[in-house]
């Protein structure tokens, strides 16, 4: 009777877990390569939106490229800079008392790892130069990551984070 006991929950065992991988199929890998080519080349039009879009229109624009929701977060230098998308929308409207005008370059290196129709992991290179509202100005190169997640028709960062190369030391 032990024996049987034993088979039966190890055969359920089984199909508990065929069924839970036919359940949860790998959305990525059920794409074609045409589709996931498709889904690459919107994210590359995204990342080159939000450059054209920083770089033209000033700080304020990064409004429009973060999600709203409390899924989003962003970290810069090891911090958590927004602990969601709210704290961003609230902040936001202050940078221009900081920065006056920025110029955005992501460099030739850009990353795209598409997970599903919806959702891509982005990773590049990037230089902004930041003008301060007395004119001052600071160039920073780092290396970008972000999650990016489409709604609706429209992408926007649902994580960011920001690493900053650390300038040289001056030689004596």
């Amino acid at each position: 009777m032990r024996s049987w006991c034993w088979m039966f929950m190890v055969a359920a065992m089984c199909m508990a877990s065929c069924h839970a991988q036919r359940a949860v199929p790998d959305a990525g890998q059920a794409m074609t390569p045409a589709e996931r080519m498709a889904v690459e080349e919107s994210v590359r039009g995204f990342m080159a939106r939000v450059s054209q879009e920083v770089t033209t229109e000033g700080p304020t624009a990064w409004s429009k490229e973060f999600e709203s929701g409390p899924n989003f977060f962003m970290a810069s230098e090891g911090k958590l800079a927004y602990a969601s998308g709210e704290a961003a929308a609230k902040a936001i409207p202050d940078l221009p008392k900081m920065i006056k005008k920025i110029a955005l370059r992501w460099e030739n290196d850009l990353r795209v790892d598409v997970l599903t129709p919806n959702l891509a992991v982005v990773g590049t290179t990037y230089q902004e130069v930041r003008e301060s509202p007395d004119g001052e100005e600071t160039t920073e190169n780092g290396y970008f990551t972000g999650v990016a997640e489409q709604q609706g028709g429209e992408w926007r960062f649902r994580d960011a984070h920001w690493s900053v190369v650390p300038p040289e030391p001056k030689k004596p």
